[in-house]
């Protein structure tokens, strides 16, 4: 969630920050000794080098994470009373955030910023509030941007920096802190009212990530972890030499805390939007209305151009002193951990990831390869399988389909009569290749699962009985529910591979006739469920000339006359002519 605090097993919803209960340091005050700067730039250095090393051989990520920590650790206590903090808890800064945002032309008069307790900090309506009713806006000037950035004393070096450049959300970070360390600095009542301390992996204890070993989520987690230190390094070395960093008030107190959680307020807060002009998407981060917290749903805020400002529109009815939510996007339990530092309990959309692959040494390779190729499916990739019926996508049905094909219907595929149609049922429930196919497909679903399963080092009724302990720390709990999530779906897969195969057995013993494809069928291969999912459209965007490139999530969409088409969610699929905005771009923070 956008404040990181997970909530309790009992809690439907998550949770957002914390009261901070750290006491305002001075620089320098409360350290242990004085450090030499050339003994922390060796303690740095070594840091850089070891977090650019090449990726550790599979099976020792866990020891490189253990060596990493272990330099950070000792540059974190060198550091200790270094880090620049406010005074008092989150919420006494909340009445000049809310002044603050009336006095910018903000709408905040239809809620207020409230504690639910387990849930944390969100907005409460004061007054009833119509779902699709337009309820908040907040102006450009506001956000904190990449432009904003570049435009502050962070310009110059912006300017001079090939990885600022490359990365929006380390620009948004950097920028983030050098405006926290000036007094000056018109975002200050916003800095001052998001947490002191996130919830994200960044912030667990060694014991609390080592529960997550064995997990999917584990290697973006230390990942995560490794590449954060990496960019630390890099520009802790950057501000203390570079010429352009001169004058930055970063210069004097720049500690790996601080840093951390300049990291996890982007991450969980950064959005994309468009510039000015409309012409390409830039990284946002956006007062006031990264307070709501997630629910199931569809994505109600936009980017109206006209107006230049962010809007959001209601979820639902709310009454009068109800929490009102947003819909963060279509995200996995791992992805909302590792990016936003909460479990969400009732997510519809959790999801594990497997890999499959036809194997090159097949003798049916090149066959299949080519059939899936028509279809547009990659002979190797990374699959979904989600946590409901069904659970798999109509692209793994397709895939699993040509997977499990014999070399008389790969033929009937490639040469057959109709073949080019046949392509697109490939797809559809509704049209089996053979009940032999089908058999083998969710046989081989049943058993990976099965097989997936065994590789964990805990069952799901341990990490039940885990969970019932009273002493966990929250972190712990967390990562024991995204362990458990993930198994969870694995079993509910291999039992829904049991059903299926059961029921085509009986198919082909009762000696059932396929179902007759027939072209007039075309309407069915397409996704009816699509426009359900469309978020409400706010405003359309200007149009853009002709076969200009678009950059979102590092997805080109080449327009062709049509409106910009922009989707904020982690997936990457467009929305066609909206503007969407889902709290938290899904951004890995991969390289330096």
């Amino acid at each position: 969630i956008n404040n990181g605090v997970s909530s309790p097993p009992s809690c439907p919803s998550n949770t957002m920050g914390k009261k901070s209960r750290v006491k305002t340091q001075k620089s320098g005050s409360g350290a242990s000794a004085v450090v030499s700067p050339k003994e922390m730039m060796n303690l740095i250095s070594e840091l850089l080098q070891k977090c650019s090393s090449a990726a550790p051989s599979a099976g020792k990520e866990w020891e490189e994470y253990i060596q990493i920590r272990g330099l950070v650790e000792k540059i974190r206590k060198k550091q200790k009373g270094m880090s620049v903090v406010f005074e008092g808890s989150r919420e006494d800064y909340f009445p000049d955030l809310m002044s603050w945002a009336q006095e910018n032309g903000a709408s905040c008069d239809s809620f207020i910023v409230t504690n639910f307790g387990a849930e944390g900090y969100g907005l409460r309506a004061t007054r009833d509030i119509k779902a699709e009713e337009l309820f908040l806006w907040i102006p450009r000037k506001m956000l904190m941007t990449v432009e904003s950035a570049q435009n502050s004393e962070l310009g110059p070096l912006y300017s001079q920096d090939r990885i600022l450049q490359a990365m929006g959300n380390v620009t948004l970070a950097l920028h983030l802190l050098c405006e926290r360390a000036n007094p000056a600095s018109s975002w200050l009542p916003y800095i001052r009212s998001l947490p002191q301390e996130y919830d994200t992996p960044l912030y667990y204890q060694q014991d609390e990530v080592q529960l997550l070993l064995g997990t999917q989520a584990v290697q973006d987690v230390l990942s995560q972890y490794k590449n954060t230190a990496r960019q630390y390094a890099y520009f802790y070395k950057l501000v203390q030499t570079h010429p352009a960093a001169s004058k930055l008030a970063l210069k004097d107190s720049f500690t790996f805390d601080d840093y951390r959680w300049a990291v996890s307020s982007v991450m969980t807060r950064q959005n994309q939007i468009p510039t000015e002009d409309g012409s390409r998407v830039t990284l946002a981060l956006i007062p006031v209305w990264d307070m709501c917290n997630h629910t199931n749903g569809l994505i109600t805020t936009g980017y109206n151009l006209e107006d230049d400002r962010c809007e959001c529109v209601a979820l639902q009815d709310y009454k009068e002193n109800e929490q009102i939510y947003i819909f963060y996007g279509t995200r996995s339990n791992a992805e909302f951990v590792i990016h936003n530092g909460f479990f969400f309990h009732d997510n519809v959309h959790d999801r594990v990831k497997i890999k499959l692959g036809v194997s090159k040494s097949e003798r049916l390779y090149a066959m299949k390869a080519e059939v899936l190729a028509r279809a547009g499916i990659p002979a190797s990739c990374v699959f979904a399988l989600h946590c409901n019926e069904p659970p798999i996508s109509a692209q793994l049905l397709a895939f699993l389909r040509v997977f499990c094909m014999t070399e008389e219907e790969l033929k009937d595929y490639l040469l057959g009569d109709r073949a080019i149609n046949k392509i697109f049922t490939l797809g559809n429930s509704e049209f089996p290749v053979s009940w032999d196919n089908e058999i083998k497909l969710w046989t081989f679903l049943e058993t990976r699962a099965a097989l997936l399963l065994k590789t964990y080092r805990t069952t799901s009724e341990e990490d039940c009985c885990m969970l019932e302990k009273p002493d966990l720390s929250l972190h712990s709990r967390v990562a024991i529910q995204l362990r458990l999530a993930e198994k969870q779906i694995l079993e509910k897969v291999s039992a829904s591979g049991r059903a299926k195969r059961l029921q085509f057995q009986k198919k082909l013993e009762e000696d059932a006739p396929l179902p007759h494809y027939e072209e007039s069928d075309i309407a069915l291969l397409e996704n009816s469920d699509t426009d359900a999912k469309l978020p409400i459209i706010l405003r359309k965007l200007e149009e853009v000339e002709e076969g200009q490139e678009i950059q979102v999530e590092e997805h080109s969409h080449f327009l062709n006359g049509e409106k910009v088409v922009y989707e904020m969610e982690a997936n990457g699929e467009p929305i066609k002519n909206s503007f969407c905005l889902s709290l938290k771009c899904n951004s890995l923070w991969t390289t330096v």
